[in-house]
């Protein structure tokens, strides 16, 4: 657990560093694209954040590959150079789609081509563990092709759900989290070597996605982009590729002297080829949505739109950071939900438990405008907007600005009209009606008038998406 948690931090700790100049190279460069319909930020910001990403990815492996116990995997496995030829591959596709753009079948294909690398060099799912069944083999061409389909579906998912400030990059690590948590319990539980790849591609992406996080949070100062957000899905999907198509479900059987036990310890592996990937349901349920969507109204499905699950969270009314936590919530609740059922001690408690978040969960997706009030005695260890208004009291110096500030982000349609923003302030204009047809304080809909700024003065402070 030492060298993984060592591995862990040396990822995150330079993805964390290397972020800060990649931005500044980002803006440099030019790739900082204008504000598109569906967009959610308000201002110009730089993408090129999978650099980091793929910098954090390569120095986790090396340090990997230098320990005493995880050492070995690098030479009796092929694995690790597998997912960094794949890797590679798809990561300079998405720096090049960040900066000039790629067309969506160009790069569907060069998603097909990285899986395929990997294939080449072995991870791929050689069996499928059937409940009922056992062991289905497959032959060279299936386990290629559901591979191939696993891979690619598991990138444009992440990718899809990449469009709110710290939304992929979190439930990424939420999902690589409960996903380590399982593997580590087929590695060290029952000595299953296979198991040993997927843990440390689990330990490398938490790695990853913490150290980019801090500077993707709202108001990120940076984003992932595509050469981010396809890195760390192709990540995700060898992991499931590995354990799900290595692990000898046999070996489970011997330790649990029971095939029942076995089938039912072994649900959260088979279940990642079925939906795929339970880990990350959230994003591919979402991905699904978008395709049915899209192909509905006659639209091709690479289209994009302002109809994916962030957009309609931010649209009934809930803030950006809101409908982010939201979406971190059912991400964990369905991931550790998971890999806590494969558990049959307590199997019925952790269904139990499953239910009562299940409903908690809706109650605050269905009250968007619910915001909690403190008492009188609390107000100073808490922001402005959770404060209660008493009649006649004159707000402090500054307070109006960061009043419009905090009740802009808390989503409360009920002071946006008459707030006066720190802008209006110094101009003297009267503040401008929310945007039609939304409840909360979203940017949908005023893309437009934010498009005029220039990209210069919008690097130097915070961005929003």
């Amino acid at each position: 657990m030492r060298e993984y948690l060592l591995t862990l931090c040396v990822t995150a700790a330079v993805t964390y560093l290397l972020t800060g100049p990649v931005r500044k190279f980002a803006i440099a460069a030019g790739a900082m694209p204008q504000i598109r319909a569906r967009d959610v930020h308000r201002e110009p910001t730089p993408r090129l954040g999978g650099i980091a990403m793929f910098g954090g990815l390569c120095a986790g492996l090396l340090v990997a590959s230098q320990l005493t116990n995880i050492g070995e995997l690098f030479i009796l496995s092929d694995e690790p150079r597998a997912l960094l030829s794949g890797a590679g591959l798809i990561w300079l596709l998405g720096v090049l789609d960040d900066k000039w753009g790629v067309d969506a079948l160009v790069k569907l294909g060069g998603q097909m081509i990285a899986a395929g690398v990997m294939v080449l060099q072995g991870l791929t799912i050689l069996w499928l563990p059937v409940p009922g069944v056992g062991n289905v083999a497959l032959t060279q061409l299936q386990g290629t092709l559901l591979t191939v389909a696993l891979v690619v579906i598991t990138i444009n998912a992440v990718n899809f759900v990449d469009g709110l400030d710290g939304l992929a990059s979190g439930m990424v690590t939420i999902a690589a989290a409960a996903f380590f948590m399982y593997a580590y319990r087929i590695w060290y539980g029952y000595g299953i070597e296979a198991a040993a790849p997927a843990t440390l591609f689990a330990a490398v992406l938490m790695g990853m996605c913490l150290g980019f996080l801090p500077h993707n949070m709202h108001p990120a100062r940076i984003f992932m982009g595509d050469s981010g957000s396809m890195l760390i899905g192709l990540v995700l999907a060898a992991g499931a590729v590995s354990i799900t198509g290595q692990v000898d479900p046999d070996l489970v059987v011997e330790h649990t002297r029971s095939v029942r036990a076995a089938v039912h310890q072994m649900v959260p592996l088979y279940m990642p080829l079925l939906l795929p990937l339970t880990i990350i349901a959230i994003p591919v349920a979402d991905l699904v949505l978008a395709i049915v969507r899209r192909t509905w109204r006659g639209e091709s499905p690479f289209a994009a739109d302002k109809g994916h699950l962030h957009h309609r969270l931010l649209e009934i009314g809930h803030s950006h950071s809101r409908a982010v936590l939201i979406m971190y919530f059912w991400s964990a609740l369905i991931a550790f939900g998971a890999v806590a059922f494969s558990v049959q001690s307590a199997s019925m408690v952790i269904v139990l438990a499953v239910v009562c978040l299940c409903a908690i969960g809706l109650v605050v997706l269905l009250m968007p405008r619910f915001t909690p009030r403190v008492p009188g005695w609390a107000h100073a260890f808490v922001p402005p907007r959770y404060r209660h208004k008493i009649a006649g009291d004159a707000p402090l110096a500054g307070e109006n600005v960061q009043l419009a500030a905090d009740e802009q982000e808390s989503g409360d349609p009920s002071t946006k009209a008459g707030t006066v923003t720190a802008e209006g302030a110094k101009t003297g204009q009267q503040p401008q009606p929310a945007f039609a047809g939304l409840n909360g304080a979203t940017a949908i809909g005023g893309n437009q008038q934010q498009g005029t700024r220039s990209s210069a003065s919008s690097c130097d402070g915070q961005h929003t998406k």
